[in-house]
């Protein structure tokens, strides 16, 4: 594709960089380009979900540990979602006008396929942090290496699928809609948890 944000290569390449930087310094999003600024946002709440996920297992800091880990975890998650939206909506804003009523509408979008991306990075950091471990054993290490070859082969398969997808939006032979995801547990109006509640 002649816009190279819209190349997965350039994607994921942008996703892996940004998890091994920002396990050494704060989230920071940076990127000028309108698409891989939203890559970028969504990345950070993949990242930042991941490490929330693993706070909300320490049986060790006790209950106010966990509920906080709990509740950033619900805050991200709906972040994430709204930027797999926004990433939608800025790209069938490039290609929509090459969709009618009889083009066939892919299941998965392309926002979904560059999250799915996203969360595949930091499985292949983290991956490759056990392989490098030198205080595991060397059955730990044989396992976690054959997991990170399926990572990286998973990676390869979805940057594959995403670029399939964008190609054939651009020739408008397939489409895509934006999908609101709708949460509803974050919503007092709509979770019945809430608005039922007794005082």
């Amino acid at each position: 594709m002649a816009d190279d944000s819209l190349n997965p290569n350039t994607i994921t390449a942008q996703q892996k960089e940004l998890t091994a930087r920002w396990h050494k310094e704060t989230c920071e999003v940076t990127a000028s380009d309108p698409l891989l600024n939203l890559v970028e946002q969504n990345h950070k709440r993949n990242f930042t979900l991941w490490h929330h996920e693993d706070d909300a297992r320490r049986e060790d800091k006790g209950f106010e540990f966990v509920y906080k880990a709990k509740r950033a975890i619900d805050r991200n998650n709906q972040e994430r979602n709204d930027f797999i939206e926004k990433m939608d909506k800025h790209l069938f804003g490039l290609f929509g006008d090459h969709f009618t009523e009889n083009t066939q509408m892919n299941s998965e979008t392309p926002g979904s396929i560059i999250d799915r991306l996203s969360i595949m990075s930091l499985k292949e950091f983290h991956m490759q942090e056990e392989v490098d471990r030198e205080d595991a054993s060397e059955e730990h290490i044989e396992k976690c290496t054959f997991k990170l070859g399926v990572i990286k082969q998973q990676i390869e398969d979805l940057k594959s699928a995403l670029n399939n997808l964008l190609e054939a939006c651009k020739d408008g032979s397939l489409g895509f809609r934006v999908y609101f995801q709708f949460k509803m547990y974050n919503d007092p109006e709509l979770n019945p948890a809430l608005y039922k509640k007794t005082l």
